[in-house]
């Protein structure tokens, strides 16, 4: 075996819950105690930290360190360091970092390595609620990190932020009311079906130590909207969302093969990783050719399994990502998974909406739970699937205790991204008066339980997609009570966005 193969050693992850947010660990910290878990978790024989080399972190959102990864290496006391690398912004970074550091101890750039993120969203919502506190977290003057990864663009472009179409919350239903169309189901349907697979995903957050909700939730709990579980964005009550309200860090040692060896780390505790991918579908989800499919996740899981020389069918387990019920199922689409009598796990953590979804560092902890589910059953392959955004930026990953056959291999991401781009797409179009077809929609909610806007998308007849709001009461009603989709519509334009006059099919309901 190549002395230079990749290999994870170690893997650990905190969490805390402190009754007052001043007295509990700031981001940085939380991710230094994860850390000294990962070095522990490696029984190596000699000090690894001193082994360090590069330390990427993946960006943060509660708190603004400049150099997170600098000042991760002060926290250790990990000398050696010296390369810092930070990710933008994207669930799919914490997947994507690991391919990059990987590449480059298999090109020798680099020896040993430490990846990680944190996130403290929940003592920082708290200290700004009800205590009202004042955190004194570290504010360090150091310059930004010179080494920032990844696709910085925003996530949205204008005719979506100008008809509301801004916010995870109100874009995934739109993706989830495509899946309920393309299904052919009836509101309660497509509920019921959904809420029996996030059933799935308590479950597994309940038998999960690293999990920030280990209650097993019932479907019918899931889908019952009630005084604890107020509807978000229709179709999805709170805990069919994503979780950010966590303090919650996670960390993973990965190294050369040779370094690990010199280090004394027991064969047993070695997870290879086997190939990355990465790419990104049509970067704004308007102009896309569909709501229900990502060529991205097709294109990048394929193409990791190629170059692991395996096929779907030879995978154990999978970590899909699971902000919300429409990536998973989307990712099930894309790699043939879900078929009648197929057991393996979608999730191992649980999923965001249970386990916990630290912002952008949610995969990291997927990673860790992949490399114990590893180790726990040697030689079997196990599949990480991250995504940013809209479904748009995708990541995905194979691990094993078996070295791979044919060397790590990060796929080149521009051979991945070139048969993306190639795929088809619309034309997105936020004035226009006429008549289209409904495509999906999305109804936010306030905290008093009233819908705000609708945010409709619909295909003109000349293919284009069409992005409209109402704030009728009675269509946003009917919009959630029965299925819309395929139903044309009359549309009229203030000459920047466009409103839903009438649902044709409904006007004399």
């Amino acid at each position: 075996m190549n002395a230079n193969t990749p290999v994870i050693i170690g893997v650990g992850q905190s969490q805390q819950r402190p009754s007052d947010p001043t007295t509990g660990l700031e981001p940085i910290d939380l991710l230094d105690a994860a850390a000294l878990m990962a070095v522990d978790d490696s029984e190596a024989k000699r000090d690894i930290v001193a082994d360090i080399d590069t330390i990427g972190i993946v960006g943060m959102v509660s708190w603004p360190y400049p150099d997170p990864a600098a000042l991760l290496a002060d926290r250790l006391g990990a000398k050696n360091v010296r390369r810092t690398v930070l990710t933008t912004t994207g669930g799919n970074s914490p997947e994507m970092l690991l391919h990059e550091i990987a590449h480059s101890i298999l090109r020798g750039d680099n020896k040993s390595a430490l990846i990680g993120g944190a996130e403290c969203i929940y003592s920082r919502r708290r200290a700004m609620g009800e205590s009202r506190s004042h955190l004194d977290w570290t504010t360090d003057e150091r310059p930004l990190c010179p080494e920032i990864i990844g696709d910085d663009r925003p996530g949205n472009n204008p005719i979506e932020i100008a008809h509301h179409a801004d916010m995870p919350t109100s874009v995934y239903p739109l993706l989830e009311t495509a899946l309920r169309a393309a299904a052919g189901h009836t509101v309660d349907e497509h509920q019921k079906i959904v809420s029996e697979l996030w059933a799935k995903f308590s479950a597994v957050a309940a038998t999960n130590p690293d999990a920030w909700l280990k209650e097993s939730k019932t479907a019918s709990e899931i889908r019952t909207v009630s005084a604890s579980n107020r509807m978000i964005d229709f179709p999805y009550p709170k805990l069919m969302c994503a979780n950010i309200i966590v303090d919650q860090a996670a960390a993973v040692i990965i190294c050369s093969y040779e370094a690990a060896q010199m280090a004394g780390v027991p064969e047993e505790k070695m997870v290879f990783p086997l190939s990355g991918s990465d790419a990104h579908d049509h970067y704004f989800f308007s102009e896309r050719d569909r709501l229900d499919t990502s060529p991205a996740i097709k294109e990048t899981s394929a193409a990791a399994l190629t170059a692991a020389g395996i096929g779907i069918d030879d995978v154990a387990r999978f970590d899909l990502y699971s902000c919300f019920p429409a990536a998973v199922q989307i990712s099930m689409g894309a790699m043939g998974l879900g078929k009648p009598g197929d057991t393996r796990p979608l999730t191992l953590t649980g999923g965001l909406g249970f386990a916990g979804g630290p912002a952008n560092n949610y995969s990291m902890h997927a990673i860790a739970k992949m490399v114990e589910a590893c180790r726990t059953d040697p030689a079997s392959i196990g599949l990480v699937h991250a995504l940013g955004w809209y479904a748009t930026k995708h990541s995905v990953g194979l691990y094993s205790t078996t070295p791979p056959k044919n060397g790590y291999v990060r796929v080149d991401p521009k051979s991945c991204q070139n048969v993306v781009n190639a795929q088809p797409s619309r034309t997105s179009v936020g004035s226009y008066a006429g008549e289209a077809t409904i495509e999906s929609t999305s109804v936010p909610y306030d905290r008093e339980g009233e819908p705000e806007v609708a945010i409709i998308t619909l295909i003109a007849p000349d293919g284009s997609r069409v992005l409209a709001n109402t704030t009728d009461k009675e269509m946003m009603e009917a919009i959630a009570s029965e299925a819309q989709e395929n139903k044309k519509a009359k549309l009229t334009t203030d000459g920047e966005t466009t409103t839903l006059v009438d649902i044709t099919e409904n006007k004399n309901k």
